[in-house]
């Protein structure tokens, strides 16, 4: 066969392969993120009108998975993705998150509640964003933001679907199988095509080869790696403090269960062109300044929140805060290869998703308790504001590496 032939039909199938690839991420991160992660503070206040529960306690089963599960497995995770491949961990994850799902609609009890918010927090580990992350550096190199940026659609499409269905559901069969429900979809969406997944590019598989090893000492005494946790921490604490309180909010405001699933699809719709956005200035632009602009955004929007209503302040809030949502987890692991390289993804992001995932978890959590004492959310989003400001000032001491 002629070289330029064999050139050509070797590039058209790894063209092919990296359709696939971001096909798998885009769908893992619909089902995963999308429908369980955004899917599930749906289903609050039900909860806190059905069982009695405080709005403290329906928000800390998030925290108490992610502080058990984050710093024993997290790291694990990303050490074997490194050396494993994400396939099998994706597998895994996909089915600890429907039996989280499932699991939770029918959870009538604390200790019920607790353990599969357990296996929620395994399910995300194993089967989210890390491996995800990982996949898609193993298969594209200098379009790795737009990768990136297409994969992390899946969770704004699955976030902003989630609600319309949770809706429609909990009317015609009330929340319980609505939650159960969703739980069947994720095994229907994301696991045969994870369970496809073949080896990584061999062109960026030889790049990484020559990638010096970076041994996790180096990473952990580096300064960069502690600005960029902590400054992620703030920006994720902050979204995940905002997400998880939304809908909550939205009920102190009168808004029926139709306006509010409208509201958090704007949120994700809008978060779709923020991905899009985000990963296209982070292949031009250096990404540490992507990363400043993503967190100015999130904190610039939850004023919106505080000030005097007047029409449309909800839905601009929902326009603008979205955006910066959609980039704000999707640029963490880019700035990370730019720091540590390829090789150390896993692992670096394994640490960091587990201080992340403790900001996720317990920033709902103090939200939720200043609400109990206060009766608002005015001190709890002031705060927010705040952190924002915090995260953008730490990742402006970061060193700019221009994307490759």
């Amino acid at each position: 066969m002629p070289e330029f032939i064999k050139h050509d039909s070797t590039n058209s199938s790894s063209r092919s392969s990296q359709t696939y690839i971001v096909l798998t991420a885009f769908l893992s991160l619909f089902a995963l993120v999308g429908f369980a992660f955004y899917g599930l503070p749906f289903f609050f206040d039900f909860m806190t009108r059905e069982y009695g529960w405080s709005r403290t306690f329906v928000t800390s089963g998030n925290a108490l998975g992610k502080l058990l599960v984050g710093p024993l497995f997290g790291f694990i995770a990303g050490w074997l993705i490194d050396k494993y491949g994400p396939r099998k961990l994706m597998m895994a994850g996909v089915l600890m998150m429907a039996a989280a799902l499932i699991g939770l609609g029918f959870a009538r009890s604390p200790g019920l509640f607790y353990l599969f918010y357990i296996f929620n927090a395994l399910g995300y580990v194993c089967g989210g964003p890390l491996p995800c992350q990982v996949l898609i550096s193993r298969w594209f190199d200098k379009n790795r933001g737009k990768a990136m940026g297409i994969a992390y659609l899946g969770i704004g499409a699955g976030g902003a679907i989630v609600p319309l269905i949770a809706a429609s559901f909990e009317k015609n069969y009330g929340w319980h199988y609505s939650l159960a429900a969703l739980g069947v979809l994720v095994i229907l969406i994301a696991f045969p095509m994870v369970f496809f997944i073949k080896g990584s590019n061999p062109a960026v598989s030889s790049q990484v080869a020559h990638e010096p090893a970076v041994p996790v000492r180096n990473i952990l005494t580096n300064r960069n790696f502690y600005l960029l946790a902590i400054g992620s921490m703030c920006a994720i604490g902050v979204v995940g403090g905002v997400n998880q309180h939304l809908k909550l909010f939205l009920r102190d405001l009168d808004f029926s269960q139709t306006q509010a699933a409208h509201v958090i699809s704007l949120v994700l719709l809008s978060s779709l062109v923020g991905r899009v956005l985000m990963g296209w200035l982070a292949d031009i632009f250096p990404r540490k300044y992507v990363m400043i602009l993503i967190y100015t955004i999130v904190g610039a929007t939850i004023p919106l929140l505080l000030i005097t209503d007047f029409p449309g302040r909800i839905y601009i809030f929902a326009l603008i805060f979205g955006i910066g949502l959609g980039g704000d987890y999707m640029i963490i692991p880019l700035m990370a290869g730019d720091l540590f390289g390829i090789r150390a993804l896993g692992r670096t992001m394994g640490i960091i998703l587990v201080a992340d995932g403790v900001a996720e978890s317990m920033f709902p959590m103090l939200l939720g308790r200043l609400h109990d004492i206060h009766g608002n959310y005015t001190l709890g989003f002031t705060i927010l504001i705040c952190v924002a400001a915090a995260g953008a000032l730490i990742v402006s001491l970061l060193p700019i590496k221009k994307a490759s």
